[in-house]
This record gives C-alpha cells, sequence and structure tokens, in this order.
C-alpha cells in the first residue's frame, strides 16, 4: 500500500481515520511507520474505569470509534444513529433529537415524562447524565463510544441494572491539531462541525469543539382554515465543548465545559397513521404534510450546560481520581399530540381521520440543577493483587412544568401543573482483582448505594373542566450492589469470560397530574444476571469473534403504563422478568483494503405475573386478554421497544488513486418487530425494519493536512415504517426518517 508524505502524526491520525470498522491499525516501524492493514488494532476500553484491552475485560463491551462512527452520524444525526448498530442496543424517542430513551437486552423505560428514568445509564466524559434531556446532547468530536451491556452496578452506579453507554470525547494534547467538516443534504440540512486542539504552555493544553446543524422546515400542515407550507421538521442546533489538560509530572487536571442550545420542532404525529386492524402506514400517507390545528404553535427549544473537573493524583503505587460535575437541562417543547385537527366528540370535522378531541400539550424543564463527585482511589502494583475503592455523591433539584392548550380556541392555555423532585443519592464502592495464575484472573465487586426523593406536584388549573390536586411521595431505599468475574486465557489468542451480577434501578415517581389525579411510585427493581463469553482473535490477528450468552431475572421491575384513554403515564411493578439470549460481534480483514463487521443478538424477554394487567388504548386492536375490569392482561408479554433480533454489517473497500485513497463504505442494520406499549396491538406492533447506508469518497494530503471529499446516502432504500405511537385519543404513529442524501468535504490540520 502505497504511504502518503505527511508529519508522524498525520501518519497515526490517518492510520485511525482509514479503519472503516471503528479500529485502527499497527504503525510498523521499521517499515518507515507505514500502515499495516493486515490486522486489527488492540481496542482500549475504560470499561472497569482503567484503560484496558477489550479482549480481556469480563464485560460484554462493544466501541464504535473512527469512519463508522463518523459514517453512522451523517445526515445531522442525533444520538439515536446509534440504533441496532451494536448488539442488544436499541434507542427510540417520541420527543425527537431530545429525549433518547435507551435499551439494552430488552430493558429500558418507555416513559415520556421529564423526570423518567432508565435502566441504561448514560456516562459522557466520566459523568453520569440522570435527566432525559441531558442524555440528548449532540454526538461530536468523539474518540469513543463504549456499550457495557448488563448490569454495571458495582462501578457506575444505581441506574445501570441494564447496562450502559459512555461517551468519551477527544481530549487536549500538546500537539496542534484539528479539523473542519461541512456537509450540505436533504430538506436544506447543513451539518458543520470542527475542533481545534494545541499546546498553550509546557504543561497545559486546550482543545474547542464546535458543532452547528440546521435543517429548513418542510412539512406542510392542511386545516379547514387552509394549507400552510413548510411549518415543521426543522430545527437548529448548536453546541460547543472547550477542555483544557494540565499535565504535570505526577499530576493532571482536566476543565471540560460543555454547552447546546437547540431551537427546533418536535417530533412529527401523524393522527391515525395505522388503519383499525393493520400495523401498515395507511394509505395515501406523505411525509411532507399533515393535519395539525395546532402547527403554527410546535415549538422545541433546549439549553443544556455542564462543567466538570477531573484531578488525578500519581502516587508511587496508587492513582487518586476526583470527578466533580455540574450541569443544568432546560426545555420547553408544544406539539400537536393527537396529529390531527377537530373535535369529533364536538361534531366538528376532523383529519385525518377521526380524531375524538384537540390534543395540544407542552411539557417544560424551566429550572434543573445535577451535581456530582467521585474520588477514587485505584491501586497500581505489580503483584497478583489490585484493587479500586471509592465514594459517589448524587445532588438533583428538578422543576417540571405541564400545560394543556385549546386548539379550538387558537391555542389558549386550558391547563397547567408543575412537579418539583429532589434526588439525594450516595455510594461507597470497592474492587478487587485477583491474578490466580498466569492464565486465570479474577474480579469481585461491591458497592452500598443510598437514595432518596423528594417530591411534590400540583395541578393548578385543570382540563376540561378538572379541578386542582396535589400529590406527594417521598421514597427511599439503600441496595448492596455486587459481582463476580473471571477470565480464563484458554490461548494466545483466545480468552474466556464468565460474570455473574447484580444491580438495582432506585425508586421512581410519576406524577404528571394535569390529566390525571395519581401520583404513582414504583419500588426498587433488583436483577440477578450471569453470563458468559469467549473473545477471540483468529486468522493471525486478521478477524475478531466475541460471543456472549446471558440470562437474567429482574424482581419488582418498574414498567411504565403509557397514555390509555388519557394522557397520562403511571408506574407498575411487575413481580419478575426474565430474559435471556445472546451476542455476536466481529470484525474481518477481507483483504489489506477490504474491511467488514458483522454483529447480530437474540433477546427474549417475557413478564411474568398472573393477572398483572392495565389499561388499554382508545382505538386499537387489543389482542391480549381482558378482563373483567375491561383492562389488558400483560402476564407473558414481551417488553417494550424490545426486539428479539438486532443484526449490524458493514463493509469498507478503499483503493490508492494517484496521491490519495477512494473509499466505499456501507453499512445495514435492522430490528426484528417490537411492540410500542406494555399491552399487545396489531396497530401498535412496529414492523422490522432495514436501514442501509452508503459513503464515498476520495482522501488525500497536501502538504500537513489531509483532505476528503465524499457523497453519502442513510436510510439508502427509503424503508418506511411506524416505529412510536400515541394511544390515548386515535391511532397517532411516528415514522422512521426517510432517505437522506448528502455531500461533505472534510479538511484535517496538524
Amino acid at each position: 500500500m502505497k504511504t502518503l508524505k505527511r508529519s508522524t502524526l498525520a501518519t497515526l491520525v490517518q492510520s485511525a481515520l482509514v479503519a472503516s470498522l471503528g479500529f485502527s491499525y499497527s504503525v510498523n516501524a521499521e517499515q518507515d511507520q507505514a500502515i499495516d492493514s493486515s490486522k486489527l488494532e488492540i481496542i482500549q476500553v475504560t470499561a472497569r474505569k482503567r484503560v484496558e484491552n477489550a479482549q480481556e475485560v469480563p464485560v460484554a463491551v462493544s466501541a464504535l470509534q473512527g469512519d463508522n462512527l463518523d459514517a453512522y452520524s451523517s445526515a445531522g444525526m442525533d444520538i439515536r444513529f446509534m440504533n441496532a448498530k451494536i448488539p442488544s442496543l436499541s434507542i427510540e424517542s417520541s420527543f425527537g433529537r431530545t429525549f433518547p430513551r435507551f435499551y439494552v437486552r430488552g430493558l429500558g423505560n418507555t416513559d415520556f415524562d421529564l423526570n423518567a428514568s432508565q435502566p441504561v445509564s448514560l456516562v459522557v466524559d466520566d459523568v453520569v447524565q440522570e435527566n432525559p434531556i441531558l442524555k440528548g446532547f449532540p454526538v461530536f468530536d468523539i474518540e469513543r463510544i463504549e456499550v457495557l451491556r448488563g448490569p454495571q452496578g458495582t462501578l457506575f452506579g444505581r441506574n445501570t441494572p441494564a447496562g450502559l453507554v459512555k461517551f468519551d470525547s477527544v481530549k487536549p494534547s500538546q500537539e496542534f491539531d484539528g479539523y473542519g467538516a461541512v456537509s450540505y443534504g436533504t430538506d436544506g440540512a447543513i451539518d458543520f462541525e470542527g475542533a481545534v486542539g494545541t499546546g498553550l504552555t509546557e504543561n497545559l493544553s486546550t482543545r474547542v469543539s464546535l458543532l452547528w446543524q440546521d435543517k429548513d422546515d418542510y412539512i406542510d400542515s392542511v386545516t379547514p382554515a387552509g394549507r400552510y407550507n413548510d411549518v415543521l421538521g426543522g430545527y437548529s442546533e448548536k453546541a460547543a465543548r472547550v477542555q483544557f489538560l494540565y499535565e504535570g509530572d505526577d499530576f493532571t487536571g482536566l476543565l471540560n465545559y460543555r454547552v447546546r442550545d437547540l431551537d427546533g420542532k418536535p417530533i412529527i404525529f401523524h393522527g391515525n397513521l395505522l388503519d383499525k386492524g393493520s400495523n401498515k402506514i395507511r394509505s395515501g400517507w406523505k411525509d411532507d404534510v399533515v393535519h395539525h390545528d395546532a402547527a403554527l404553535n410546535a415549538i422545541q427549544q433546549v439549553e443544556s450546560q455542564g462543567l466538570s473537573l477531573k484531578l488525578e493524583w500519581d502516587l508511587p503505587n496508587h492513582t487518586v481520581t476526583s470527578i466533580s460535575a455540574w450541569d443544568s437541562a432546560e426545555i420547553y417543547s408544544r406539539a400537536d399530540v393527537d396529529g390531527g385537527y377537530g373535535c369529533g366528540f364536538c361534531e366538528l370535522p376532523t383529519g385525518h381521520g377521526f380524531i375524538p378531541f384537540a390534543a395540544e400539550s407542552a411539557d417544560g424543564i424551566p429550572d434543573h440543577d445535577q451535581i456530582t463527585q467521585e474520588l477514587r482511589l485505584s491501586s497500581n502494583f505489580s503483584g497478583d493483587i489490585n484493587y479500586q475503592v471509592g465514594a459517589f455523591y448524587f445532588s438533583e433539584d428538578l422543576t417540571i412544568e405541564s400545560f394543556s392548550y385549546d386548539s379550538l380556541a387558537a391555542g389558549v392555555q386550558n391547563g397547567y401543573a408543575i412537579q418539583n423532585q429532589d434526588t439525594t443519592a450516595w455510594a461507597l464502592f470497592g474492587s478487587l482483582d485477583y491474578v490466580v495464575s498466569d492464565d486465570l484472573k479474577v474480579t469481585a465487586g461491591l458497592r452500598y448505594s443510598d437514595d432518596e426523593k423528594d417530591f411534590t406536584a400540583e395541578r393548578i388549573q385543570g382540563p376540561f373542566g378538572s379541578g386542582t390536586k396535589s400529590g406527594s411521595a417521598n421514597p427511599s431505599d439503600s441496595h448492596v450492589s455486587w459481582d463476580l468475574s473471571g477470565t480464563y486465557k484458554y490461548s494466545d489468542d483466545i480468552n474466556l469470560f464468565a460474570r455473574i451480577a447484580n444491580s438495582f434501578r432506585a425508586p421512581s415517581i410519576q406524577g404528571r397530574i394535569l390529566f390525571g389525579d395519581e401520583v404513582t411510585v414504583a419500588k426498587s427493581e433488583t436483577i440477578n444476571s450471569i453470563e458468559t463469553g469467549i473473545k477471540s482473535d483468529v486468522l493471525d490477528g486478521r478477524g475478531r469473534v466475541n460471543a456472549t450468552v446471558f440470562y437474567y431475572q429482574m424482581d419488582d421491575q418498574q414498567l411504565t403504563a403509557v397514555g390509555g384513554n388519557e394522557n397520562f403515564n403511571r408506574l407498575i411493578n411487575a413481580d419478575k422478568t426474565v430474559g435471556y439470549g445472546f451476542e455476536l460481534d466481529s470484525e474481518w480483514v477481507l483483504a489489506d483494503d477490504l474491511f467488514a463487521t458483522f454483529n447480530v443478538s437474540y433477546n427474549n424477554t417475557e413478564i411474568q405475573q398472573d393477572n398483572l394487567a392495565i389499561q388499554g388504548c382508545f382505538a386499537c386492536t387489543i389482542t391480549d386478554p381482558i378482563n373483567s375490569d375491561n383492562l389488558a392482561v400483560i402476564d407473558g408479554n414481551r417488553l417494550p421497544h424490545a426486539p428479539e433480533w438486532i443484526a449490524n454489517f458493514t463493509l469498507r473497500y478503499s483503493k490508492e488513486i494517484a496521491n490519495g485513497e477512494m473509499f466505499i463504505y456501507t453499512d445495514w442494520s435492522y430490528r426484528s418487530e417490537i411492540d410500542f406499549f406494555l399491552y399487545r396491538a396489531t396497530e401498535f406492533t412496529g414492523e422490522a425494519l432495514l436501514e442501509g447506508g452508503v459513503r464515498t469518497g476520495y482522501n488525500w494530503a497536501s502538504g500537513d493536512n489531509e483532505y476528503e471529499v465524499a457523497a453519502f446516502a442513510r436510510n439508502l432504500t427509503d424503508e418506511r415504517v411506524v416505529i412510536g405511537g400515541v394511544d390515548f385519543n386515535n391511532n397517532t404513529g411516528i415514522v422512521n426518517e426517510g432517505r437522506f442524501v448528502g455531500v461533505e468535504f472534510k479538511v484535517r490540520f496538524f
């Protein structure tokens, strides 16, 4: 393979960028820094808060980085681009770009309230992002994404019974480097991101990262009053990250400030998208036309910011780590929830289809503060024993407002409720690593967690003539989480591992009493999980195959009964939920210039509680048994948004042409059918979804800079299926994004 002439740093960075599968190549110093494309790189992860070889960690972990991360996030995609790109991971949202809901091994939470807790935690630059709005921070200038499957309660805390998604941004360095990328695509979408970093002094360096994404409104709204063109579907998003890194002889300090500003429109709800008795999109549906009587009022505004300080002291045999952080989020999101116009119950014309009554609502967070502190001591012994011990503190103050509007009276406010929630949690944790022999290593971990919430809710203005209402709750709990794992080195290229783990999710509160009269509380859920697997490098380093089988039982699982006949959520606990399955991760060097990955997972989940029943939908066809109280019995059902099958395939081919490289990259992801809600209904069973993407272009080096031009497409086949629903009024649905085509120009400078 011809070596491009450039600086040493440029060569190293290029080796990371040309690897389409998220892995860079090893560099052979004896061959003039030429890229060795014949073997896969050793991937380093921090799944156990230490830098370790992913093949030696007794955790089911997958990593995204490099070109596949760039390709997945093309087209100005938000964090939902990760859906079905990693085994057992799915992501969805009824808010759009602002409120992602994560599911790992079938475990997640469909709750759309702004204080909803999730069993999958998101950690960004070592800081937990608890509130769902914080979880939607844009993805840019990211070094690596790690997905840890299975309970992670020992080292990462109370709300990780399903797993953890971990983002690590590119850090400052003494070397001057940076990049800029701009793309243009369908519906006037413009996406710019860039970063620059350099040393300021011998010990101090900085990195500034920027993102700007903009898309025009392209959806028309048709009502009896007329047609309004280009009123929905657009957004303007800006974000930045500024970091300062101090590196001394035995001390490092990293200051990280991040900020986000989104001004856009909410996700699009399509009224009566599903004909009764069918889960297919109705005939005549158009993705650029809706029938909203409140389209002109639709808005979604988000502001968030955070500041963290990570300090590390390297002692002779230990490392002391302190991570202090503050995060804050604000949001106001208003939408036409019924997806249509008019009021059938009022004998007014409706569209599209029969709309019983107009539903226009908004939710907002006017005030939010999160403070976290972690202090950790890690040993660095050369012997057979090493350990970590630490303490963690979490505090969150949250205010939520809910509004209702009368669409038939020009959107005048007719309802208002407010929630206030204060959460305090702390924990003590420890982990011990023991080398039993040259081939066998074991790890044991323990964590004590204490959690307390103080919640009040008040309905001040009741819609539809309902009166005022108030409620409160003060749940608290403590729990001891633990795990025990082992890694056995079967050969130089094969590691076997096994892990048993226990974790929990702290009590949750649902008090969105604008449309209901209850404040519901779900007690803590606990999980016991067992898994075993193999991590192997094959074909003399040209292939990698990792496989895991697992089984778990969750007791008192927290479930959200969404919607029903009211726009209201209720929390319940299921006695037991059982899940089992397998995951396969593989990467291949098929030829020097041809690389591939293939991943697949199977998840079977089942709710097990006799006669557990919830309220069903307004207009759909429920297939569950109906009890004497006209409730749907959900015993035996799979969990919502839990596909049995997830698969992903990528392929990249490159060829040297002139003084540069031509490349073509494609990726395809599949997830099987899903249920949108706890009950099963014909209309609210999402069809299987297959989406593909392609990216092709040319990159070359000139001087100390590297350039790339590319064309790309997401959802190449324009596959459209319903991916979410609203069930309390009519058969309203949400559709996946259509085909997106664009071009991009990048420059990397050193």
